[in-house]
């Protein structure tokens, strides 16, 4: 694995609420965060960023990922968790953080929404459904 591994949505939660200098980075759109919601940082004392790993609406990588990773205060030694939709993405941004000699890092199976359930709906699983905080943007 080319990452420190996969956490699920309570673990993370456990993570972040234990190792005060861990950091969740949420790598969804703009788009996402804003129809969808995002993670609430107040419990984490805002140790919480929104970087976009694809950037929306050009569907191409976001070319400032690691330096705004950085301005996050996301770094070497530094625990950090990747937050995606369903936990695909958020894959790629651990492996490219670990690449670029941050974290450890962290992906969260099922992401904020989780996968497409039998209803054709996504929200039975993940970051919202294991009731973590969360709020509209």
């Amino acid at each position: 694995m080319s990452y420190a591994g996969d956490l699920t949505p309570q673990q993370a939660w456990d993570l972040l609420t234990s190792d005060q200098s861990a950091v969740l980075v949420d790598v969804r759109t703009d788009a996402e965060w804003r129809y969808v919601g995002i993670p609430d940082s107040a419990p984490l004392d805002g140790r919480a960023a929104l970087v976009e790993w694809v950037s929306y609406p050009s569907g191409r990588p976001n070319p400032q990922f690691l330096k705004q990773l950085a301005e996050a205060g996301v770094a070497a030694g530094r625990p950090v968790v990747f937050l995606c939709r369903s936990g695909v993405r958020s894959v790629a941004a651990a492996q490219a953080a670990t690449a670029a000699g941050l974290g450890p890092a962290y992906n969260v199976l099922e992401g904020f929404e989780g996968d497409v359930g039998p209803d054709g709906h996504r929200g039975h699983s993940g970051w919202r459904a294991a009731g973590l905080p969360w709020r509209q943007a």
